[in-house]
């Protein structure tokens, strides 16, 4: 993609003056350190928009989200970066007012609340984050005006509260996930892995591993269930197999045979879950906030008995002094 000439403003006065466009005004709302993740985002934005579009990125690091100031103190702030990195994306505008321009006379008295899904997972370990992150995307929805707006998808429960606001009270908006963006080695991209040394991703690296060997394990499990529905095999032809000195062909035909669609939810968890454990072992250790397999619509829990229907496997954790949160899509009683 060509590098955009991107235009940086402080004001919303000034983003009304950056009009002139003839499409759709595409939205990337970020609190700046931006990285590869965040260029995928306005990548889909800029194709979104089309050429005769607009394409702004905010940045602004929101105190409502913070529960502590070290955190918001903490925080990398590298707008120089950010405006070449949302150049060379695609990007036509970036929007980073200043805390007053947001807020003018101090934290707003009125605020978006987050409703019971707020109050779970990520909401329970940091309590009133979800109230502050509503409602700055409520402002900046109202400041920016744009056509669509797009999200991370690592940020799931963050994307599904966001579609759930815009749904209830009538955002003229619609609002796009874009996939997870990934590290060579599969750790998730985010701005707080360049507080990890080499050791403490390391250990990290079992956010990801742990989700992707449930997934495995939730598409050998259908698989098997699959085979078990078209093909005769018995715990009888197991047995028969095994006499034969065909161990390998009895354990799978054993495997068959005890296939159960109800496994799924279990084997899921399970299978996270052991990775996750050998890394609280691990030197430094992972210390684990929550691992959950939820519904995506509303973040509860999904039951053992569940068969069909899509499923997201969330999990949180710490390693030394930084928090990471990761995801993945899972859909059970899926075609394989």
């Amino acid at each position: 993609m060509t590098e955009t000439s991107t235009s940086l403003v402080r004001t919303a006065a000034e983003l009304d003056a950056s009009g002139g466009r003839k499409g759709p005004r595409a939205v990337v709302m970020t609190m700046g350190a931006l990285h590869e993740g965040h260029a995928s985002l306005i990548r889909a934005a800029r194709a979104a928009a089309g050429p005769d579009g607009q394409v702004v990125v905010t940045v602004f690091v929101n105190p409502l989200q913070f529960g502590e100031a070290a955190d918001l103190d903490r925080y990398p702030r590298t707008l120089d970066a950010d405006l070449a990195v949302a150049g060379a994306a695609g990007a036509d505008v970036v929007f980073a007012p200043s805390v007053d321009e947001v807020y003018p006379g101090g934290e707003p008295q009125v605020r978006i609340a987050a409703g019971p899904m707020g109050e779970r997972l990520e909401g329970a370990f940091r309590p009133g984050h979800f109230d502050g992150m509503l409602t700055v995307v409520a402002k900046f929805l109202h400041l920016t005006r744009p056509d669509v707006a797009f999200y991370g998808q690592k940020d799931a429960q963050q994307l599904a509260l966001i579609r759930r606001m815009v749904r209830d009270l009538n955002f003229p908006v619609e609002i796009v996930g874009v996939e997870t963006a990934r590290e060579p080695d599969g750790l998730a991209l985010s701005s707080r892995n360049r507080f990890l040394d080499a050791q403490e991703r390391h250990t990290a690296l079992a956010l990801s591993r742990a989700l992707f060997a449930a997934r495995d394990r939730l598409a050998a499990q259908q698989a098997l269930h699959a085979r078990a529905q078209t093909t005769p095999a018995t715990t009888g032809r197991a047995a028969a197999l095994t006499r034969l000195g065909e161990a390998r062909a009895a354990a799978d035909t054993q495997a068959v045979a005890r296939a159960r669609p109800d496994d799924g939810p279990a084997a899921v968890r399970a299978a996270a879950r052991m990775i996750l454990d050998d890394a609280a072992a691990e030197q430094p250790p992972l210390a684990l906030d929550y691992l959950a397999l939820v519904d995506p619509a509303d973040f509860t829990e999904i039951p053992d008995d569940r068969t069909t229907g899509d499923a997201i496997l969330a999990v949180a954790a710490r390693v030394g002094a930084t928090r990471l949160i990761d995801n993945i899509p899972l859909t059970f009683g899926a075609d394989t």
